[in-house]
């Protein structure tokens, strides 16, 4: 009988580590990212956990990684859950923005859809920002090309060097993404969704994001188990119809944003 395999990307990211540390008894895990270093911390975490089956790959996704760990996959048994987790940190590069959000997450799903099937649910990792993009917008037919032309340099245009855009932007390409190849996931009986977590981690917020907090209903951040605990019920049977949607994590905060984006008005702060 093949061993259930779970793989992570990300895994130098908090919310991968709590993911981990969720699933880590259900089956192998493999933890991928491009920080090889950082890749046996998080293995030193979940081995004093208890957590024994876990092998890491450094893989740069954005270029040849997603098939060698695809290949790697195959090789520990049958996927039986994916998450791509790499590229939450905010970046100073747009370009490198979209590289880690867009078209790693495009190969990742190219790469891993040969191993699908019915006991298969994937979870991409989008972000509560990405409603914060107006949807009318000339950029909205770029990023459903995916990996067509020239992406990067395209958006780019767009966000005028702008991370912050450039990472709103690149988490509404993940649900669009998701939305659209839902249909071929679904052909294998797999499972695709995306998750899109509220702030979790406010030790350091500008000013913006203060007013965020204050005009969220739950009034804190997240904690990284609260999004894990999402993340496993979509990857788990009890999900079973359900596939192609973005689920939002974030304490209320879009619900408002009506509300709060005009206070962010007020007070002159950019956001879209």
């Amino acid at each position: 009988m093949m061993k259930d395999v779970y793989v992570i990307t990300g895994a130098s990211e908090t919310l991968a580590i709590a993911l981990a540390k969720h699933i880590g008894q259900k089956g192998t895990l493999l933890l991928a990212d491009s920080c090889g270093k950082c890749l046996e911390q998080a293995k030193a975490q979940l081995l004093q956990e208890g957590i024994r089956h876990v092998y890491t790959e450094t893989a740069d996704l954005a270029s040849e990684g997603a098939a060698h760990l695809a290949e790697k996959t195959a090789e520990l048994g049958q996927l039986r859950g994916l998450v791509h987790a790499a590229g939450l940190s905010n970046a100073n590069d747009s370009k490198r923005q979209m590289a880690d959000h867009v078209i790693g997450m495009s190969r990742m799903l190219d790469a891993f859809l040969p191993l699908a099937d019915e006991t298969t649910s994937a979870v991409m990792v989008s972000s509560m920002t990405a409603y914060m993009v107006p949807q009318n917008g000339q950029y909205m037919d770029v990023l459903k090309q995916q990996l067509a032309g020239k992406l990067e340099e395209t958006l780019n245009q767009f966000t005028q060097g702008d991370a912050g855009a450039a990472s709103s932007m690149a988490k509404l390409a993940v649900q669009l993404i998701v939305e659209d190849q839902a249909w071929a996931w679904g052909q294998k009986g797999a499972r695709l969704n995306s998750v899109s977590p509220g702030m979790m981690d406010a030790a350091d917020a500008y000013e913006d994001i203060q007013t965020m907090l204050e005009h969220t209903p739950l009034r804190r951040t997240a904690e990284p188990e609260e999004i894990a605990s999402a993340i496993e019920f979509l990857l788990s049977d009890a999900a079973s119809y359900i596939t192609g949607i973005d689920l939002r994590i974030d304490g209320g905060t879009i619900a408002n944003y009506p509300r709060m984006k005009a206070a962010m008005s007020q007070k002159k702060m950019k956001r879209f």
